[in-house]
């Protein structure tokens, strides 16, 4: 079982290609050691031999070094759009700084990068609040790689900035923009200041389904605090981090309403998204990243 990463100590590492690369590498060790085959990260240009097929194109090296067998596969086969978007809103700054839901999701996308170079897929990143940031090119090269890691590496070092979120606004410029049908990658906590806001968010995944293109949500939270309100019996001065607005008051004031009103919002986006036929992925800030690579190879390997 693979160890969550102490997000506070990613700060110290300069060099995030380097940090994605071992995510990767430590990840695709416990992958082969694990009882899930079938995911071929280590062999780029390969697929699994499918009993009944024709054994024309099987690699016979391949089998004499792994003894299972892989058909060689043509570049149609090996090519993947992937589109990375990024939630950089305040709330993603949340709970404290060096160990906030931004940074667990920057280091996930710098692993999916370095997974999906590895597999010679090409890859985009879009980072936004309430309107589009950052909007890169898809390529495959290691040099697109190598840019789109520094570019991460730039944003784990960014103050937080006060603006509000627009999650639905920026899902359906993008849905009109991605001019190929590609797989598109969500990481946010999909947190609204009001409930029309949340459903136009939903709306807008829809809409990329519609074009259709594959969406994979990662909704990502820190669960002890966002979801099940595990604070202390003590006073606390709550902040929105968009407006600035306060509220003083004791959790468990508030403990049982708060629960039901998130276990409501969680079960109806996990519903859409199930409707939509939408891959729906909770993830902990305070778990492994594996979760999340390997949700990725599901994803991957369904869409072939």
């Amino acid at each position: 079982m693979a160890k969550p990463l102490d997000l506070a100590a990613v700060r110290s590492f300069e060099n995030l290609e380097f940090l994605a690369r071992q995510l990767v590498e430590g990840f695709i060790t416990g992958l082969h050691q694990s009882p899930y085959h079938g995911f071929s990260v280590e062999f780029s240009e390969h697929r699994l031999y499918n009993p009944g097929e024709s054994t024309r194109h099987l690699d016979w090296k391949v089998l004499a070094r792994t003894d299972k067998l892989f058909v060689k596969r043509y570049e149609e086969e090996t090519n993947l759009r992937c589109h990375l978007l990024l939630d950089v809103s305040p709330s993603m700054y949340y709970p404290a700084p060096d160990f906030d839901k931004l940074r667990f999701s920057i280091l996930s996308a710098a692993a999916l990068c370095t997974l999906l170079q590895k597999q010679r897929d090409a890859v985009g990143l879009v980072t936004f609040a309430d309107q589009v940031e950052l909007q890169t090119p898809v390529r495959s090269t290691s040099t697109h790689r190598h840019t789109l890691l520094l570019t991460l590496q730039q944003l784990l070092q960014r103050p937080v900035v006060r603006r509000s979120t627009d999650v639905a606004h920026v899902i359906h410029q993008i849905a009109q923009q991605i001019p190929k049908r590609s797989l598109v990658i969500l990481f946010s906590d999909m947190l609204g200041r009001a409930p029309e806001e949340q459903t136009a968010a939903l709306a807008a995944l829809q809409h990329l389904r519609h074009q259709q293109h594959e969406v994979l949500l990662f909704h990502v939270m820190d669960r002890a605090t966002e979801s099940d309100f595990t604070f202390q019996e003590r006073p606390y001065l709550f902040e929105d981090v968009e407006t600035g607005q306060t509220l003083k008051l004791q959790p468990n004031q508030v403990r049982e309403q708060y629960r039901a009103a998130m276990q409501r919002y969680e079960h109806e986006l996990a519903l859409r998204c199930g409707q939509y036929k939408i891959d729906f992925v909770p993830v902990d800030i305070r778990e492994p990243f594996d979760k999340v690579l390997y949700a990725y190879l599901v994803k991957r390997n369904k869409g072939r």
